[in-house]
């Protein structure tokens, strides 16, 4: 019988290059999956898939070591998975059972898993970036060799908290930084709608640091680019600003069909498909065979299978699980409560 891999287990296979790609097609498999699962009336209130920024999540998790902290937005299923949180604890949360990362009371917008790093993620746009800079000051004054990441979209560098938490990293020189996921839109706007300049990175010179765009498509283009930057943060360097070109092949949310997209747009980004693209490059390089990388696609779209199903047949928490995390209220010394 063989073991369930470890979250540990799970980041360090991401250093092999196969199990990098079987990472970036679970990711995929299972985002599809969730789609089908939300018609169904098995996904409560709303949920955010990430299906064609495969490459930006498995990037991430490779660049960074177990004690760092990742804060990230409600598209953050892809980011959890790469960080080594199981399909299990991941799906549990999203479908509201007592399997999932918090028990089940958090749902689709609110992951979190401090033993891969990944603080609860956010509904609230931007919300991530000054509690990522929060926690690389305490890095910064405890004087531990961590760092933090904070994924952000291109919408939320329009927010006061965009620019007050790169300030703020900026004066104090804190080891953070900033990811954009730049995948062309904020919820339904389009980018050009609504920011006034193309090249996101450039935002970075108003506060001194460095910034940097590059193609997020790209497995080894955008882990390569993670590291370098996460490097800098750790040597006492400072802060940066990391914009990755992603696109996300559907919708803003599982109700939004995406139809303000210009017609063809979504075809062209395809052609550029994060997975079409690390499975070219395995077969040219010689590291895997066309014949390898489609038993491990049909492997991990059973195992999603697998894990749906288990995880269906696990119950819902009742209503006490809700309070099961909140501090009890402080005794004052003549016995009252404050």
């Amino acid at each position: 019988m063989t073991s369930t891999p470890s979250s540990h287990e799970r980041r360090a296979a991401l250093g092999d290059p196969v199990q990098a790609y079987r990472r970036m097609q679970e990711i995929r498999s299972f985002e599809d999956r969730i789609t089908g699962l939300f018609a169904q009336g098995l996904v409560h209130g709303t949920t955010h898939t990430c299906q064609g920024q495969e490459a930006l999540d498995v990037g991430l998790a490779n660049a960074l070591r177990l004690d760092d902290i990742v804060t990230c937005t409600y598209r953050g299923h892809g980011i959890a998975l790469a960080l080594g949180m199981s399909p299990e604890a991941v799906l549990g949360e999203i479908m509201g059972r007592t399997s999932g990362c918090i028990g089940g009371v958090g749902g689709s917008m609110h992951l979190s898993d401090l033993d891969v790093g990944l603080l609860p993620t956010f509904a609230i746009v931007g919300a991530g970036l000054p509690v990522a800079a929060g926690a690389a000051l305490a890095f910064q004054n405890r004087g531990e060799d961590r760092v933090a990441v904070a994924v952000c979209g291109d919408g939320a560098t329009n927010i006061g908290a965009f620019h007050e938490a790169i300030n703020m990293a900026a004066v104090w020189k804190l080891p953070v930084v900033f990811v954009v996921d730049n995948n062309l839109y904020g919820e339904y706007s389009r980018i050009n709608l609504t920011t006034p300049v193309t090249d996101l990175s450039r935002r970075a010179d108003a506060y001194g640091i460095p910034g940097e765009s590059v193609d997020g498509m790209d497995l080894d283009t955008v882990g390569e680019a993670l590291s370098r930057h996460v490097a800098a943060a750790r040597s006492g360097a400072g802060p940066s600003l990391l914009e990755v070109r992603t696109y996300r092949f559907a919708g803003h949310s599982r109700a939004d069909q995406a139809t303000y997209r210009p017609a063809g747009e979504l075809d062209v980004w395809r052609q550029r498909d994060p997975l079409v693209l690390r499975r070219a490059a395995l077969i040219d390089a010689g590291i895997a065979s066309a014949a390898e990388l489609d038993a491990v696609e049909q492997s991990v779209r059973a195992m999603i299978t697998d894990v749906v199903e288990a995880t269906s047949a696990v119950p819902e928490p009742d209503a006490r699980a809700m309070f099961a995390n909140i501090m009890p209220p402080l005794a004052t010394s003549t016995g009252g409560v404050r």
